[in-house]
């Protein structure tokens, strides 16, 4: 054999090694490919049930948390029920006081509470519903803050002149006679000399024209016949 002819058999022989160390490696990429796709779904489903677990998790992550924020909510509405409690517990005692007259010039409310006349300022939203006569309570700052119709209490008189501008001279116990300013609605009702007469004696003020029993019992409902 010429010497060509085994120099291209030597070639031949490396290219034929170097195709066949090439095939092998692409069969060892083809297997190692082979076992990774074995080993994919294995992998996703591991992930997969991570990925529930982790939102099963937060879920209740999620559940804990509403429960927390409702309990602190009640909480929190507890809390200011039991303080709007204290406060109320802890105010101080409110006067009350009976309405002599009302100032529309500066918005203040003359009233008698504890033996002394006073002018003091009133909430917005009593002023407006204020008349003379009424029950009023004072907060520590006697100011008005509510009011109520006073009660119909008092001392029974009765007139003894009637002198004008809602003024009347009252007589009670004991002969005791006392200058007495009449309720809006007692003078609207018309008062006259020896009408009885409820009478606030811490006020000073009539607030209620009442009926003569003892005069009524003596008007007749029907004339006997004598004859």
């Amino acid at each position: 054999m010429s010497d060509d002819a085994e120099r291209r058999a030597a070639e031949q022989a490396a290219e034929l090694d170097e195709l066949r160390e090439q095939a092998a490696a692409l069969e060892d990429e083809v297997v190692g490919l082979r076992r990774r796709l074995q080993d994919a779904p294995k992998r996703v489903r591991t992930l997969e049930e991570r990925l529930l677990e982790t939102k099963g998790q937060l879920a209740q992550a999620v559940t804990q948390n509403e429960k927390l924020t409702y309990t602190l909510r009640e909480a929190r509405e507890h809390i200011a029920a039991l303080r709007e409690e204290v406060d109320k517990l802890t105010q101080p005692p409110a006067a009350y006081g009976t309405v002599l007259g009302i100032n529309e010039d500066d918005e203040t409310v003359d009233v008698f509470s504890g033996g002394r006349k006073m002018r003091v300022a009133a909430m917005p939203e009593v002023l407006g519903t204020l008349r003379r006569g009424d029950e009023v309570a004072l907060n520590e700052s006697f100011s008005v803050i509510l009011s109520r119709q006073s009660e119909r209490t008092g001392e029974v008189v009765t007139v003894k002149d009637v002198m004008g501008a809602g003024r009347v001279l009252i007589v009670g116990r004991a002969d005791e006679e006392r200058v007495c300013e009449l309720l809006e609605e007692v003078a609207e009702v018309g008062i006259r000399v020896g009408d009885t007469v409820l009478m606030d004696p811490r006020s000073g003020l009539v607030v209620e024209k009442l009926a003569r029993p003892e005069v009524e019992e003596l008007v007749l409902e029907e004339v006997p016949d004598i004859s």
